[in-house]
């Protein structure tokens, strides 16, 4: 199956690693020009590199905090710099802290609001323009499995991640008639490094493999091979969705 992805230009944040780092190169694979992102100049170039010998293109990668507004907007002007439009937006956050509601203070939440929810509004806000103007878009977040279903001791991410999915449904709606899509992906429990870090923080995290239908952990590519199909010109048809792929963890009829 032809996607259409060959040479639409692709902005995928904190791609440096985990589920950003699958999408990209999942995206550059169907010939898609990628923009990386993230916070580290190191780990990012590794994986620029890593994404250039594996689909023989070339890979932008701008380092910069998008929770930080002055870094987000340089991130913006270098991609446009390069770019004069980006196709294909795909928004991304590590997770934050996981913890009950009493263990967070005012700054916990607010740090929460900025790397979850600011950094979706301030990048959509940057790349929205170009979209409208080709009449072609797509727009992807990233958010979490505990958008439709709370996982228990992650208040935060349940919280925020449920606005970034408000956010997509909203604009779904606004943005249809300029021909562009909005989606939110959910992952559910995969093999990455957010992971490792919540098993070892709370063991109780490693039995959710007994919850999950399909009885295993998802991998970065499973997830990355969903998004990049809404991302593609066969998903014309697809917006406003909320997508779990979740092996079946979430329990809901919709």
């Amino acid at each position: 199956m032809d996607l259409g992805l060959k040479d639409k230009v692709a902005f995928v944040a904190a791609s440096s690693q985990g589920l950003g780092k699958a999408v990209a190169i999942e995206l550059a694979m169907e010939g898609a020009k990628v923009i990386i992102n993230g916070r580290h100049k190191e780990t990012l170039e590794n994986t620029k590199q890593e994404i250039e010998k594996l689909s023989g293109l070339e890979v932008l990668a701008i380092v910069g905090d998008l929770s930080v507004i002055h870094e987000r907007q340089h991130v913006i002007k270098q991609a446009l710099h390069a770019y004069n439009s980006i196709d294909i937006l795909v928004t991304n956050t590590g997770g934050p802290r996981s913890g009950r509601f009493e263990t967070f203070n005012d700054e916990d939440w607010d740090i929460a609001y900025k790397n979850l929810l600011a950094s979706t509004i301030g990048l959509i806000n940057g790349f929205l323009p170009g979209m409208k103007q080709k009449y072609w878009g797509r727009i992807l977040a990233i958010t979490s499995q505990a958008v439709k279903q709370p996982v228990n001791n992650l208040v935060l991410s349940n919280s925020v991640r449920a606005s970034v999915a408000g956010l997509t449904k909203t604009l779904s709606n606004e943005l249809g008639s300029f021909n562009i899509t909005v989606n939110n992906v959910m992952p559910g429990y995969t093999e990455t490094e957010r992971l490792k870090k919540l098993i070892q923080h709370d063991p109780s995290f490693a039995s959710a493999k007994s919850e999950i239908p399909l009885g295993r952990f998802g991998t970065p590519e499973e997830f990355a091979a969903a998004v990049v199909f809404l991302a593609s010109e066969r998903a014309g048809f697809i917006t406003g969705i909320s997508l779990a792929v979740d092996g079946g963890w979430i329990k809901n009829l919709l």
